[in-house]
């Protein structure tokens, strides 16, 4: 008996020699953006906290139309639909990470009919005939989790399934920020089709107005033929700004989930919707923590979570497997005595299973897991750069367009006054109407480069939110 149990210990002690260890590698460098720099400069102020942009940042443009567009697009988009799908696909993993590391019990009934062999390990009576064995029992397994490996892999697909929610995150603000987009090109097109009617109906005039004076021997026939080319150019421009409004107005429906028929009903907004931008005071200084709320930033993080969670996983794989098995039942044969109480059956005892020579594939796996992580890392540190990049551009493109807007009213205030004092030379009987009309002329590309830059400022705004995460809030979305 001694010598048996020192020949179990002596294998045993082998066994565990035999065990293999993850080799030793150099941690993966820390990639870290020194955003440190950033706090000092005009863009960005060192903030714990900002308020702006909110959730649904579209609303304070003020255009119920424009609301009525994306909460369509929310609702119908089918990448949207695609978003929620990988939710429930990342919940999923997690509730079965969470299930693998409760303990396992299945209830079953074996019911066999066979034939016992004369020569086996069945002794006679048994052994020749054709019997039925029966088995009803519960087994019972858990793992002995005592280096925490179901925590990592725990861990992991929480970080996964946040990831994922965050990715929906994005889904809808791309969506969101693309209907705004082309909702406010639209009105621009809308606005310059507006100026083009009023210019052709002041061509219209400058006609009759000619013909009059050409009638009353005060202008030549050249002069009408001139004013008659202005029209025809007109009315193609019309016709082109038409064309590329129907292509805008089904760009919108399809991005609300919608049949071209939607952009129909789509009109120009009314006078005190269509903002400009104005009224949507930007900080001095942007808080550094708003770019922390981009949901793909917030993917990139926890996709890096979950790779130092799964390094984790890999390294406590070279570990031994400790499984404690249990069963309790009746078996007999016959199904006639299988409830009799000579059945019973039971037996506990532990499973221990050793990696003893899987060590290239374990150590395999592990640097293939480090690898991720790298990746993972650096993808994240790419984002940061554009992200800093992207809101940086945004702030200047909107400074610059207000320098513009600043400018381009002063011409116009000059070009409206020079108007003004024609008609009152008119009025006065000094000039003839065609001294008005000629200095209303500038006006109308004026209006042009207005719609213009409203549409800009509107569209770098929109592109400002988008910068910003658009009001994203970083939450686990099983709610731990």
């Amino acid at each position: 008996m001694l010598n048996r149990r020192a020949a179990i210990v002596a294998i045993g002690a082998g066994l565990l020699c035999g065990c293999v260890s993850p080799l030793e590698r150099t941690a993966p460098a820390e990639q870290a953006i020194a955003v440190q720099s950033l706090a000092t400069s005009r863009t960005f102020a060192a903030a714990t906290t900002g308020e702006w942009p909110g959730d649904r940042w579209w609303r304070a443009f003020g255009d119920a139309q424009l609301d009525g567009l994306v909460e369509e697009a929310l609702a119908g988009n089918p990448a949207l639909r695609v978003a929620q799908a990988r939710i429930g696909q990342a919940r999923a993993l997690v509730d079965a990470a969470l299930a693998s590391a409760s303990p396992g019990v299945i209830g079953g009934l074996d019911v066999t009919r066979q034939r016992f062999s004369l020569s086996g390990t069945v002794p006679p009576p048994v052994a020749g005939t054709t019997r039925t064995t029966d088995r009803l029992a519960m087994d019972f397994a858990y793992e002995l989790d005592y280096a925490g490996r179901y925590d990592a892999v725990i861990a992991a697909a929480r970080a996964s399934a946040s990831a994922a929610a965050a990715d929906a995150h994005a889904a809808r603000l791309v969506l969101t920020s693309a209907v705004a987009r082309s909702y406010f090109q639209l009105q621009s097109l809308f606005a310059l089709r507006a100026v083009s009617d009023r210019e052709l109906a002041q061509a219209g005039r400058r006609i009759e107005l000619t013909r009059q004076r050409f009638a009353a021997g005060l202008d030549t026939e050249a002069a009408v033929s001139r004013a008659q080319t202005a029209p025809p150019e007109l009315r193609a421009g019309i016709s082109q700004l038409d064309a590329v409004i129907a292509l805008a107005r089904n760009q919108l429906a399809a991005l609300a989930g919608q049949g071209p028929d939607r952009g129909l009903s789509i009109g120009q907004a009314s006078p005190s919707a269509a903002a400009d931008g104005a009224g949507h005071a930007l900080p001095d200084n942007l808080p550094l923590d708003l770019l922390g709320r981009r949901p793909d930033l917030a993917a990139a993080r926890w996709r890096a979570e979950a790779s130092t969670r799964e390094i984790e996983v890999a390294r406590l794989r070279f570990l031994p497997n400790v499984n404690l098995m249990a069963f309790a039942g009746a078996a007999s044969l016959g199904l006639d005595r299988l409830l009799a109480a000579g059945s019973l059956i039971a037996g506990v005892g532990p499973a221990v299973r050793l990696p003893l020579f899987s060590a290239g594939n374990l150590q395999a796996a592990l640097e293939g897991r480090e690898a991720d992580y790298d990746l993972a890392v650096a993808r994240y540190n790419e984002l940061v750069i554009d992200a800093v990049r992207e809101v940086a551009d945004q702030v200047q493109a909107r400074r610059a367009l207000e320098a513009e807007r600043s400018e381009r009213a002063s011409v116009a205030a000059a070009t409206d006054r020079t108007r003004r004092l024609a008609e009152e030379r008119y009025r006065a009987g000094i000039a003839n109407y065609l001294e008005v009309l000629d200095a209303e002329a500038p006006l109308f590309g004026l209006q042009r480069a207005d719609a213009d830059l409203r549409a800009r400022a509107l569209q770098a705004e929109v592109s400002l939110y988008r910068a910003l995460g658009g009001g994203y809030a970083d939450r686990r979305p099983d709610g731990r």
